[in-house]
């Protein structure tokens, strides 16, 4: 067998192993009662993916792919025992006891985008009209990308909407192939999904994209563009890509289209993270613009470098560090609550380039 199969077939069973998710079931059996006091915080999730619904009940949405936007809400209550950067995960057997894991308390379906957008828009005009769109990354689940977005709306304190763009990723690490094409169908829903919430009365709409999420961000940014409309009508404010998984070159080219940004856009690198990237091992493929080291070449399109490859993630490849590193969540929380207004305030450069301080 080649050395490169080999490479290939032993980091896929590491990171199977360091996933650690126990079960795919988003809603449990029977979901314990405990007193208010052991319920650190109870978030509501907003929800569009172009996944198909789930046979199971329980998944609610598979990684199938759907020619449509589905639309939903989950309510997620986290534990009081929980710690910041962690998600405290029910294993298969366990009871569905919310004073000590992350649960997903109730499920709602939108059947039409007329109802979501208005269900939306009252929770954004309470909320003060700030709006957090997070797409994930490759090989995730939809509950695992519904208890990452709680993670960091809990943990960064974001006083915004909550919104998880979900595109119907395989949930395996041999599906890349597949989560790739998937991101490829994703890019025009996005699009779609940011310009309805730019509908919604919201006055601001920060991203935060991951890994292979971070390419149909930018794609969609990039067709925004095209159409004269690259910041919603001056709605978009914070652009997050962590860990890029985008060939340098395609970044270049996507950010040439889109244009220089009012406000930088953050790029975080996973210079730390390099191993868990399997097309690295896959001939002809290109380094990504996360392990791109060229950070004057990248400001020159508009993009703020922020080191933190010596910031320790949880897991072994540092991979979700910009998420799982409890210092790191807060201070950018922090840092989003200060700066609560419209385009006009000061650049993310520097409020992300002192949080790597």
């Amino acid at each position: 067998m080649p050395l490169k199969t080999i490479c290939i077939i032993v980091l896929a069973a590491l990171l199977a192993g360091c996933g650690g998710r126990q079960t795919e079931e988003l809603l449990g059996s029977a979901m314990m009662a405990v007193p208010v006091t052991e319920i650190a915080g109870n978030h509501s999730i907003f929800i569009a993916t172009t996944r198909k619904r789930s046979d199971d009940p329980n998944k609610v949405f598979d990684g199938e792919r759907s020619a449509t936007l589905n639309y939903a809400r989950v309510n997620v209550t986290v534990p009081g025992i929980h710690k910041t950067g962690q998600i405290e995960r029910r294993s298969r057997g366990k009871s569905d006891d919310p004073a000590k894991y992350f649960m997903a308390s109730e499920v709602v379906g939108y059947d039409t985008q007329p109802k979501f957008s208005s269900a939306l828009s009252a929770d954004i005009a309470a909320r003060g009209g700030r709006v957090m769109v997070f797409v994930h990354g490759y090989n995730t689940g939809f509950d695992d990308a519904v208890y990452r977005v709680t993670q960091i709306t809990h943990d960064s304190g974001y006083p915004g909407t909550p919104v998880l763009f979900s595109w119907a990723s395989g949930a395996k690490t041999t599906d890349y192939v597949y989560d790739k094409e998937s991101a490829s169908v994703a890019r025009d829903q996005l699009e779609v999904t940011l310009r309805m919430l730019a509908q919604t009365g919201a006055r601001r709409i920060d991203i935060v994209a991951h890994s292979l999420g971070t390419w149909v961000t930018m794609e969609a940014l990039r067709q925004l563009a095209i159409t004269g409309d690259r910041d919603l009508g001056g709605k978009l404010g914070d652009v997050v890509l962590a860990s890029p998984d985008i060939d340098v070159d395609v970044f270049k080219s996507q950010m040439r289209r889109y244009g220089k940004p009012d406000k930088p856009f953050s790029l975080r690198p996973s210079h730390a993270a390099r191993g868990v990237r399997l097309p690295g091992l896959i001939p002809g493929a290109r380094p990504p613009a996360g392990d791109y080291k060229d950070a004057a070449d990248l400001a020159s399109y508009g993009v703020s470098v922020v080191d933190l490859s010596s910031v320790k993630g949880a897991d072994r490849f540092n991979h979700t560090k910009f998420a799982d590193n409890p210092e790191l969540v807060q201070l950018i929380g922090q840092k989003l609550r200060e700066d609560d207004g419209f385009a006009s305030d000061r650049e993310v450069t520097d409020r992300i380039a002192s949080v790597g301080q």
